[in-house]
């Protein structure tokens, strides 16, 4: 009999990586590449976890603990929201082709899913329409901050439309915290971020992108923020026909359903929250490798997950989207 150590993780999908091309980032202005100490420097921040540098680190700790694929997306710092168009092309098109290239030094284990710059809704559009032109069908992209237009704003549309004809993967990860209050306790990300993925849900729902999209595959980093808490209360709103709520669209409990989350709630009662609210089959493996917030040790940290939900979580869920989107 196999303890819980040995469970296989089908799919982690929320893995960081940033791509480094020394000869390309030269022309790229604003960031630099610091080869003495090996990292890039953003706009005058220093990216710093040196895991973010090593592809074959995330391949060795992927090993380790039985994950078999991860879906690969650049972090946080990379957005760079407050980019012009053509600068923002630019840099979009440095991250995308970095992250092709790690994956394809490790196929049948890492796949990419390509950066949208939502900052700029025309430019995500033809970034969105151009990949698919090529074969692609997963997606990261900010869940808010500052720049970024609210997700039920129409300039989005054309990028929801493409995506829903390719029936994409969206995965949503918060961006930069827009509020002032939050610089102590480190709570830009212990609330910041959580809230900002919070909002993000909060439009797609009210402003019916999920329920007129059917076919993108949203999914919501760490566990859906606050949403799975505050589920009932948007219930509410639209049972009573709050001002401004939309009586017809979709109900948000229903619209809820249609979300995917990934698995970084350090905590078994707010997963099972989760499981409850977006369905117990739309909660995936995610491990925010290589940052602390996330599960560094997936099997001993998801280990009072309820027996029902865990194999669902680690491998059953994840089989579906890798039929549709490939093994690679």
């Amino acid at each position: 009999m196999s303890s819980a150590s040995d469970d296989p993780i089908a799919l982690d999908v929320h893995a960081h990586l940033v791509p480094v091309d020394p000869a390309a980032l030269a022309g790229i202005a604003g960031v630099e590449w610091d080869a003495a100490r090996g990292v890039i420097v953003v706009d005058g921040h220093t990216v710093g976890v040196k895991a973010l540098y090593d592809p074959q680190g995330l391949v060795r700790w992927m090993d380790a603990h039985h994950v078999e694929r991860a879906w690969i997306s650049a972090p946080p710092p990379l957005y760079r929201p407050q980019l012009d168009r053509q600068a923002s092309r630019a840099w979009t098109h440095y991250i995308n082709a970095g992250l092709r290239d790690l994956a394809a030094q490790h196929p049948g284990r890492l796949a990419p899913m390509l950066h949208l710059p939502l900052e700029h809704p025309e430019e995500a559009a033809a970034t969105a329409i151009a990949c698919i032109r090529d074969g692609a069908t997963r997606f990261a992209a900010p869940a808010g901050g500052h720049a970024t237009p609210t997700f039920s704003d129409a300039s989005l549309a054309p990028l929801w439309e493409a995506l829903d004809r390719a029936s994409a993967f969206l995965f949503l990860h918060p961006g930069q915290c827009c509020d002032g209050r939050l610089g102590a306790f480190y709570l830009e990300n212990l609330l910041g971020n959580p809230c900002e993925t919070t909002v993000a849900a909060a439009h797609l729902v009210f402003g019916g992108v999920a329920e007129k999209y059917p076919r993108i595959r949203f999914c919501l980093a760490h566990a859906g923020g606050a949403t799975a808490m505050l589920a009932g209360r948007w219930q509410r709103g639209w049972d009573t026909e709050r001002p401004g709520v939309d009586r017809q669209r979709e109900a948000p409990r229903l619209a809820l359903r249609r979300f995917y989350v990934d698995s970084i709630a350090h905590d078994e009662r707010a997963l099972a929250l989760a499981a409850g609210v977006f369905g117990d089959d739309h909660v995936l493996f995610g491990s925010d490798w290589p940052f602390p917030m996330g599960l560094p040790e997936p099997q001993q940290q998801l280990a009072a997950v309820a027996p029902a939900l865990r194999p669902k979580v680690l491998r059953e869920n994840a089989l579906p989207l890798l039929q549709v989107s490939g093994a690679d």
